[in-house]
């Protein structure tokens, strides 16, 4: 299966809180909610899009916790997403859980990021990450991640968990497809190409001014 992550982030990178202000408000945060200004129609339409092709899903216990006790509950239960994160197979990555009750729910401990590059290896569609910020991070570095689906809303939330933080694996992405939003969101896909290139810049090889038109 191709692993893919997907995360709604700032432009600052905060990644924590983007639903609402007491979803999550770990180590004080209180700038919770800084997405939902910014939902229309087109984010919704793409979220659904690139939800469909998801066989299972993948989460961290923190993001596990708050989905198993949303969307079970969701007003319509018909929604093409609910559908798919109620109905198909999950995973939670986590040592400290050791009861799972939204069905069908299996729980990985110990070695996870062994277990990830199981199912990763196992023939079929796309294994979904959504949320889930430290788990992520855990997978970049370790060049699990065959895809990565960021919404990037335009504020700066100014503190909170992020996605990209200092000290991790460095990785180069090259940008697959790109859709904005009447609301103002990017909605980006990249895929990791491993590495990233470095080079010097000079004028000369650079300059545009004397090419044809």
């Amino acid at each position: 299966m191709r692993l893919v992550v997907m995360q709604f982030m700032s432009l600052d990178g905060v990644t924590q809180g983007p639903g609402s202000p007491d979803e999550d408000p770990a180590d004080g945060f209180t700038a919770g909610g800084w997405l939902v200004p910014h939902i229309d129609e087109t984010f919704v339409r793409t979220v659904e899009e690139w939800t469909l092709p998801a066989e299972a899903f993948l989460f961290g216990r923190f993001t596990y916790l708050n989905f198993a006790r949303d969307w079970p509950a969701m007003p319509d239960l018909e929604d093409p997403v609910a559908l798919a994160l109620n109905g198909r197979p999950k995973f939670v990555a986590s040592n400290t859980l050791h009861e799972a009750t939204w069905d069908p729910t299996t729980i990985l401990s110990g070695d996870v990021l062994g277990a990830v590059a199981e199912l990763r290896a196992r023939p079929g569609g796309e294994l979904q990450v959504h949320g889930s910020t430290r788990l992520s991070r855990s997978l970049l570095d370790a060049g699990l991640v065959d895809e990565l689906r960021l919404v990037t809303a335009p504020v700066v939330v100014g503190s909170g968990r992020r996605l990209f933080e200092p000290g991790r694996t460095p990785t180069s992405l090259r940008l697959d497809r790109t859709t904005t939003t009447p609301g103002g969101l990017v909605m980006a896909t990249y895929v990791p190409t491993g590495a990233p290139e470095t080079g010097t810049y000079t004028q000369a090889e650079h300059s545009f001014r004397d090419q044809p038109t």
